[in-house]
């Protein structure tokens, strides 16, 4: 795996071993978990996703053995599920999160509904981390792996969390949370989540003991990364492509100075409306910010009046190179970029997981 571990690679290049344990992936996007898995070795079985249009994407470019484009909350109460999925070393997950954003309306839209443009069924986002915890609690995976924004963690979110905690011991399973940045993963991306680690509770007595932390149930895992940030000088390209640059995005420009971080900067200084307050700019000497999935959400070089191009987004995400993203609108780079997690990112956090805990894999 190590010959892999480069932001820069290709699926066609890439050797899965798939000898480290077996991975079933749900709210799977377009793979970035699963290329992450498999880059560190494991093999992934199968996937539950909702979008239809976002599950041909996985399909075209994973080949899943199992696929079930179905929401969870259906998916959980099958009884047709494959012995496999009974089997399994880790269940992994990335739970819509935009209701928690610190970017979104978060607490006004907790509890709500909520209707995607890409056509999937009505879902209350802020409940599917629930029903992901009860598909844990019937297949019993040994460990369980999921993701989310940081701001699950800030202010009123916290009280989710400790519920997300009680859930998960009354599945039988011990949960720790931990924050992790991208660029200190090999991931030339300024990207801040938060990985929900959970082991089953009858295999606690075979994993390292906690150090120097009273009361602390949860095994010893380091969770430390110290990679140097990767900068976007690094991954510049001259491939301008498909990337219109607007009026506005030149009147911006044009009135930056540095240190701003995003549009809303300028646009605050010379006291107009604000309507960019998720596009950002990006440094040369820095790792790029959170690509967003939003088309509204840009991505804007300080030093040359441009916005950052697709290829620059699959190295910033470290996507491999030769992805399939599809013709449709849904399969726009960025949409799918930003709405799955780095796969280096993931190859990393496994791997240690894999590295210290190897007696639940062996």
């Amino acid at each position: 795996m190590s010959d892999l571990l480069s932001y820069r690679w290709a699926l066609s290049d890439a050797i899965f071993t798939k000898d480290k344990g077996k991975v079933f992936s749900c709210f799977a996007c377009g793979g970035g978990s699963t290329m992450g898995y498999k880059l560190a070795g494991f093999d992934v079985v199968g996937v539950n996703e909702i979008d239809q249009r976002m599950a041909d994407i996985y399909i075209k470019n994973h080949n899943p053995k199992y696929a079930f484009i179905e929401g969870i909350q259906t998916f959980k109460d099958r009884n047709d599920l494959p012995k496999e999925l009974y089997e399994l070393d880790i269940l992994d997950g990335s739970p819509p999160c935009s209701s928690f954003s610190m970017s979104g309306n978060r607490e006004k839209d907790w509890g709500k509904e909520k209707k995607f443009k890409e056509g999937q069924a009505d879902q209350v986002l802020d409940t599917l981390f629930y029903d992901f915890i009860d598909l844990a609690e019937k297949l019993q995976p040994k460990i369980v792996i999921a993701e989310n924004v940081t701001g699950i963690l800030k202010g009123n979110a916290r009280d989710y969390v400790r519920r997300i905690m009680t859930a998960f011991d009354k599945a039988g399973y011990l949960m720790q949370e931990f924050e992790l940045d991208s660029s200190r993963m090999g991931v030339p991306q300024k990207r801040e989540r938060v990985f929900f680690i959970a082991v089953r509770k009858d295999l606690e007595a075979l994993l390292p003991k906690p150090q120097g932390l009273l009361f602390c149930e949860f095994p010893h895992l380091n969770m430390k990364f110290g990679r140097e940030p990767i900068p976007f000088e690094n991954i510049r390209t001259e491939d301008l492509n498909d990337n219109s640059w607007t009026d506005h995005d030149q009147y911006v420009w044009d009135r930056r100075v540095i240190g701003d971080r995003k549009y809303s900067d300028v646009l605050m200084r010379v006291q107009e409306r604000n309507s960019n307050f998720n596009s950002s700019f990006i440094y040369p000497h820095r790792p790029v910010p959170t690509i967003a999935s939003s088309e509204g959400s840009k991505l804007t070089l300080f030093d040359e009046p441009r916005k950052m191009n697709s290829k620059e987004m699959i190295l910033a995400q470290s996507f491999p190179l030769d992805y399939d993203f599809g013709s449709n609108k849904c399969s726009k780079i960025q949409y799918v970029v930003g709405m799955s997690v780095p796969p280096l990112m993931v190859a990393n956090l496994v791997t240690r997981i894999y590295d210290e805990w190897r007696v639940l894999f062996d």
